[in-house]
């Protein structure tokens, strides 16, 4: 008979510690927002959609290489030395272009990993995080402004430059060849520069043929031996006819 009151009074007293958080909160004011309307403020360093400010961007690699589950798909094209693609917000000179710079964002784990290696800052984690879709393609954000003309143009420049530069340095090549091994190299000037042409330089002033001995020093230590005066030249006078001899 005890234990059957034992076991009653147990069974009462968990369902009273259970219900006291439900009478706890049935008086007190609701606290549920509307949303989508009304939205809770995230974090400071919340990591959600990621964002790339390509002005920004000089295709370092950098990211793609950070990043663990291969989300990342960068491809750039290499700029010729006419062209000036400009600065960063951070002064590094930009020299490539950025044909394609794609982010999977349904494989991204959103690590954070990809953020902190790139030297411009140009790739950050956002508070966006209401990004679903029904088709797993459009998670694919492609962030490249550069449309298919400026790609296939720039392609085509790089290849005539890279021509260009093969046939001078092969001409080149055979210059060497021709003049000899102990030759110097001598390399026709770019058409792409815009250096003038060097001019050659003045030939140098001849040496005379002879030039006057420089006198004897004598050793250390002993006189000098004087000079030999020099003997007069007797001029030659042809001999006078003999009266005495007749032709």
């Amino acid at each position: 008979m005890g234990r059957y009151f034992r076991n009653l009074w147990e069974g009462i007293y968990t369902v009273l510690v259970g219900m006291k958080v439900t009478w706890r909160h049935l008086f007190t004011p609701a606290v549920t927002i509307q949303y989508p309307d009304v939205k809770l403020k995230l974090p400071e360093r919340a990591r959600n959609r990621l964002y790339v400010n390509m002005d920004d961007c000089i295709g370092c690699d950098q990211c793609s290489m950070a990043c663990p589950v291969d989300c990342i798909t960068i491809e750039t094209i290499k700029s010729t030395p006419d062209v000036d693609l400009g600065l960063t917000s951070v002064g590094t000179k930009k020299r490539l272009y950025v044909s394609r710079f794609d982010i999977d964002i349904a494989k991204c784990c959103y690590c954070g990993l990809c953020v902190p290696p790139c030297p411009t800052e140009c790739i950050k984690m956002t508070d966006v995080y209401e990004f679903s879709e029904y088709n797993r393609k459009n998670l694919i954000y492609s962030f490249s402004v550069m449309t298919r003309a400026e790609i296939d143009q720039a392609k085509l420049k790089l290849a005539a430059y890279e021509k260009e530069e093969a046939a001078r340095k092969a001409a080149a090549a055979a210059t060497r060849a021709t003049a000899g091994p102990g030759a110097p190299a001598k390399l026709a000037p770019s058409a792409s520069s815009g250096a003038p042409a060097r001019k050659p330089l003045p030939p140098l002033p001849s040496r005379p043929a002879s030039t006057p001995a420089k006198p004897a020093t004598a050793p250390v230590g002993q006189p000098p031996t004087p000079a030999s005066p020099a003997e007069p030249s007797v001029p030659k006078t042809e001999a006078p006819d003999n009266p005495d001899t007749k032709p």
